[in-house]
């Protein structure tokens, strides 16, 4: 009953999911993805991040660092929820299911970020929100363009030769990922990637490098 066309740079499907109205699926670049994103959700949880030792580098000293592990609880519910929402948007068969998966993504690691109780951190992740948040617009922009043109959001249908995606509803979703991709520079900018809960800091970076990789994937075959 599925089959996506051979236009499809991540190969033809090799698992079809249907949740209703929902179809979700993998192909052989989809899957690599889902699993990437798998192991670090399963690195999110398991991790105790409450008992980081600091190694230093040259010599025989370390670093013990004792946190409290309910100052890690929300961190690490917002870790999570943020890797099964980018494992939602790897497997997502629709481009409204992938944007609000993406737009997910970005609030979650607002919330990942706003967790240290730090000014200047606090901060950042206030500048983050505000550019996650405008880019929802061309983001969800970017599929209502889609639909208006097409009359469709599955991408079993849009990666046929004779559906025409406009130029602009692809540069849209490329903005609105960029946007909610941004997360890791306002990590850089907070320099916390050494602070207690790395961890959890590391699921934005695997978040937003696969989302990017995604949103080429879906562009390119529409």
């Amino acid at each position: 009953m599925f089959e996506l066309p051979g236009a499809a740079i991540g190969g033809r499907e090799i698992l079809v999911l249907e949740f209703g109205d929902i179809v979700d699926y993998f192909t052989p670049y989809t899957a690599c993805l889902f699993a990437f994103a798998l192991v670090f959700t399963l690195l999110v949880i398991l991790a105790r991040p409450e008992r980081q030792v600091d190694i230093a580098f040259g010599g025989d000293a370390y670093y013990t660092k004792e946190v409290q592990e309910k100052e890690f609880r929300f961190q690490r519910f917002m870790a999570i929820a943020c890797g099964f929402a980018t494992m939602g948007a790897m497997a997502s068969g629709d481009v409204f299911n992938f944007t609000l998966f993406t737009s997910m993504i970005g609030i979650t690691n607002i919330g990942i970020v706003a967790a240290y109780r730090i000014r200047h951190v606090l901060d950042a992740a206030f500048q983050y929100g505000i550019v996650a948040m405008v880019a929802t617009v061309p983001l969800f922009g970017g599929a209502a363009i889609t639909l208006a043109t097409t009359g469709t959001l599955s991408l079993w249908e849009l990666y046929r030769s004779a559906v025409e995606v406009p130029l602009i509803a692809r540069a849209f979703l490329v903005l609105g990922v960029m946007g909610e991709g941004m997360a890791p520079f306002y990590i850089a900018k907070a320099e916390i990637t050494r602070a207690p809960g790395a961890p959890f800091i590391l699921m934005i970076h695997v978040s937003s490098l696969l989302i990017f990789l995604r949103v080429v994937e879906i562009v390119v075959s529409m």
